[in-house]
């Protein structure tokens, strides 16, 4: 069972391992729950629970009376199913606490900016088809832009108050046609450039606060307004500089930041940040959308800590090339592979160690990672070793 080590240590590793195989596992065969006969979770008189097959194991041939081999209470023969559990695993789905194999090792091969040179970054994006990076922070020129080799090849988007300046840039993306287009916080607005720098379109089609944002194969952006909680699709000539068309595509989300888009089936998905209740932290959640904008797939951090060995909170998300959907997490400083929609979601560690505050995410066209890391203000690059 793959596992990052927690602050606690092994000991706090271990009870952490411990409630989740008592949720999800029997403890008597360590078997995880399921919908087949024999893995059906029972609840015992005494409040234990069990699969169907140890019940039927421990209760002998007769089936009439078994010992609680936890308590041991004298149970007799009544015994309902477990409804909350079998409630939680059709939730889950097949891929309930299933982990995925331990995938090829991922080396860093690069990594640019620091201090002084990138200032509290928010958002990087990858050009597919020159394999440029466009990350935007909080410096003086909002806009870096990065050859492969790591070399900053040009910077523009001055802080300002001007048509073309930007206040305070949230993310970024690159559109298959090579242009570079920014949330703007500051006054809540879409601005896009080409790779000179030069300002080819503004967007204030009543924004409340543009936050993250992705390109389509078609150059079409997906992008979200955490304040309206709301989902857009924006199609333009960025060529010419006209804007087409600037349509609502989903509402009624919870603060949406982070969005991705998969190239190969055009698939959706969104990071939601739920806010936080009396003492509790604040969460996320994970939403999974077809091309058609239906929802196919949803996990908030309460679900995934079921899963997996630590708590997970999500600030950047990215499918790769098969479609797997990618995410950043802070609270464990890694990377982790959540896996394809309809296998949604596995637990696969990618990147465990070297990562301060990891906030953005891309795929470069050889398909390297791309890690935004906000801790020490740099890029990461990493390769399959």
């Amino acid at each position: 069972r793959a596992a990052f080590l927690s602050p606690e240590g092994p000991t706090g590793m271990a009870a952490e391992d411990e409630a989740e195989l008592s949720l999800l596992e029997c403890r008597v065969c360590f078997e995880p729950y399921g919908p087949e006969e024999q893995r059906r979770p029972l609840n015992l008189p005494c409040g234990h629970v069990l699969c169907r097959g140890c019940v039927g194991a421990l209760a002998g041939a007769e089936r009439r009376r078994l010992e609680c081999p936890f308590c041991r209470r004298p149970c007799g023969p009544a015994r309902r199913e477990c409804r909350p559990l079998l409630q939680l695993l059709e939730l889950l789905g097949p891929a309930a606490g299933a982990v995925a194999p331990v995938p090829a090792g991922l080396g860093l091969r690069l990594c640019v900016g620091g201090w002084g040179s990138l200032v509290n970054p928010t958002g990087v994006a990858a050009c597919r088809e020159s394999g440029r990076l466009a990350v935007a922070h909080d410096g003086r020129k909002r806009i870096h832009i990065f050859g492969p080799s790591g070399f900053c090849l040009r910077r523009f988007g001055e802080r300002g108050d001007a048509g073309n300046d930007i206040k305070y840039p949230l993310d970024v993306t690159v559109t298959s046609d090579g242009h570079v287009v920014v949330t703007d916080g500051g006054d809540c607005s879409v601005k896009v450039f080409d790779f000179e720098g030069r300002g080819v379109l503004a967007v204030r089609e009543g924004f409340c606060l543009p936050w993250g944002l992705d390109a389509t194969p078609k150059s079409e952006v997906i992008l979200t307004d955490a304040e309206a909680g709301a989902l857009y699709r924006l199609t333009a000539d960025f060529q010419r500089g006209e804007l087409k068309k600037c349509q609502m595509i989903r509402s009624r989300l919870v603060s949406p930041r982070a969005v991705a888009v998969c190239q190969t089936s055009g698939a959706v998905v969104v990071i939601e940040h739920l806010k936080a209740r009396g003492a509790n932290k604040g969460s996320t959640r994970l939403k999974i959308f077809s091309a058609e904008m239906d929802l196919i797939g949803q996990m908030d951090s309460f679900g995934l800590n079921l899963l997996f060995p630590s708590r997970i909170y999500a600030t950047a998300v990215a499918f790769d090339k098969e479609g797997r959907v990618i995410v950043t997490d802070v609270c464990s400083q890694s990377v982790i592979c959540l896996g394809k929609p309809e296998e949604f979601p596995i637990f696969n560690p990618l990147i465990s160690h070297g990562l301060s505050y990891p906030v953005g995410l891309a795929y470069m066209a050889n398909d390297s990672l791309v890690v935004l890391d906000s801790g020490d203000h740099s890029i990461k690059i990493y390769s399959s070793t």
